[in-house]
C-alpha cells in the first residue's frame, strides 16, 4: 500500500461527550483506527446507538475528536483553522445523507453547483458542470425544477449529484438509501457503482442495511463505539 492509495487515515479516535455535571463523560467512540483507500467503497455498520454518524461527522471534519487525529489527503484536520477546514472539505470530500438536504429555494442545478460556487468557480462555468452533473445522474430534463417537485429518489440523485460536484477523492454517506423504496433505492447503489468505477472515488458508507453492505469492497463492523470486525 502506497500513501499516495490512502485517501483518510484516523488514528486512535476517542469522542466523548459530557452527560452532566455529576454524571461524566459518556464514551461514544473508543479508540479508532482506520484507513479509506482511493477507489475503495467502504461499508460502516452497527446497530442503531453504536456511533456510526457520529464517527462519520469525525472523518468528514464536522466534529472534533476528543482524542486522536483524521488526516484527509495529507492533511490532519485538527491542524487546520475553520476556514482552511471548510475549504479543504469543499475541495476533498463530498456528503451524502439520508434525507437530502438540499436548498428548497433554489433549483436542482443551483444546488448542485453551489459548491463549485463556493469553490471560487465562475457562475457559468459552475452552472454547466452541474448541468452535465445532473445529466449523468439521469436528471438531465429536470435541472430547473426546485426539490418539492422532484420525487424522492430524484432529490436524492441531486444530492449525489451536488456531492461528485468538486470531483471528490471520498464522498461520505450516511444511509444515503434509508428514505427510499427497495427500487428506488437499487438504483441509487447502481448509480454509484457507475461512479466509482468512472471517477475512482472512494465511498464510505454508513448503513444498518447488510445487504447494502455486502455490495461494498470492505465492510467494518462499529460495535460500542469501536471497529470490531473487517472483511
Amino acid at each position: 500500500m502506497t500513501n499516495n492509495s490512502v485517501i483518510l487515515t484516523a488514528r486512535g479516535l476517542v469522542r466523548d461527550y459530557q452527560q452532566g455535571s455529576d454524571e461524566g463523560a459518556l464514551a461514544v467512540i473508543r479508540g479508532v483506527d482506520l484507513d479509506i483507500l482511493r477507489g475503495e467503497k467502504l461499508a460502516i455498520v452497527g446497530v442503531s446507538g453504536s456511533g456510526k454518524t457520529t464517527l462519520l461527522n469525525l472523518l468528514g471534519g464536522i466534529d472534533d475528536p476528543s482524542a486522536g487525529s483524521v488526516t484527509v489527503c495529507g492533511k490532519n484536520w485538527q491542524h487546520l483553522n475553520p476556514g482552511e477546514r471548510a475549504a479543504w472539505r469543499n475541495r476533498h470530500l463530498g456528503f451524502v445523507y439520508q434525507f437530502h438536504h438540499l436548498l428548497g429555494e433554489f433549483s436542482a442545478v443551483e444546488n448542485v453547483a453551489m459548491p463549485c460556487l463556493i469553490g471560487g468557480q465562475s457562475k457559468a462555468e459552475a452552472t454547466d458542470q452541474a448541468s452535465e452533473l445532473l445529466s449523468r445522474v439521469g436528471l438531465g430534463s429536470r435541472l430547473h425544477h426546485r426539490p418539492a417537485e422532484l420525487s424522492g429518489g430524484e432529490r436524492q440523485r441531486v444530492a449525489i449529484a451536488r456531492a461528485l460536484a468538486r470531483k471528490p477523492s471520498l464522498v461520505l454517506m450516511d444511509e444515503p438509501t434509508g428514505n427510499l423504496d427497495p427500487k428506488t433505492a437499487e438504483s441509487v447503489l447502481d448509480l454509484l457503482e457507475d461512479l466509482n468505477r468512472e471517477f475512482a472515488i472512494s465511498f464510505a458508507i454508513v448503513t444498518h442495511d447488510l445487504q447494502i453492505a455486502q455490495r461494498q469492497d470492505r465492510v467494518v463492523t462499529l460495535a460500542d463505539g469501536r471497529l470490531e470486525s473487517q472483511s
